[in-house]
């Protein structure tokens, strides 16, 4: 019994060990046009999105000692890939209307407690937001949107 039990172990070791073979690029790219460069927002606004959302949503993400083991490797990075793909503060767009769109589904996130999601907060205590750090974000995030919408027809 200890044999096969010996055996086992082992496989599971050599198992794990050639999981490590499949590990995932982890990727910062160059930031082509970053939110905090165009058009800052205020400092406080700026330190709670670089905490509670830049690891996912820009190309400046700090990768965990976790991020280079499989599997966890492979949710990790999927997980930024996704967050970059909707989202992403270091390829900040220059047309007023793909920023309002930005910024309006940034306050519907927020609004809905989507983000950031419990998971990545789970491991990461510090991107909690509390209702006042989220209420100032989706004021802020309003207001910008509100100043990119066209003036109202004149009569």
């Amino acid at each position: 019994m200890k044999k096969k039990l010996k055996w086992v172990l082992v496989l599971i070791a050599a198992v794990f060990l050639l999981l490590q073979l499949t590990n995932p690029a982890r990727t910062n790219p160059p930031v082509v046009n970053d939110l905090t460069a165009t058009n800052p927002p205020p400092q406080e606004i700026t330190a709670l999105l670089r905490v509670a959302c830049y690891d996912c949503h820009s190309y400046e993400t700090k990768w965990p000692l976790y991020s280079r083991i499989a599997p966890s490797s492979w949710l990790v990075v999927s997980d930024v890939n996704e967050g970059r793909k909707h989202l992403n503060f270091s390829d900040w767009p220059a047309n007023p209307a793909a920023i309002a769109k930005k910024l309006d589904r940034i306050n519907e996130v927020l609004d809905y407690h989507e983000m950031p999601p419990k998971n990545y907060t789970l491991m990461h205590p510090e991107a909690r937001l509390t209702d006042a750090q989220r209420k100032q974000l989706m004021d802020w995030s309003d207001a910008e949107g509100k100043k990119l919408q066209p003036a109202a027809p004149q009569n």
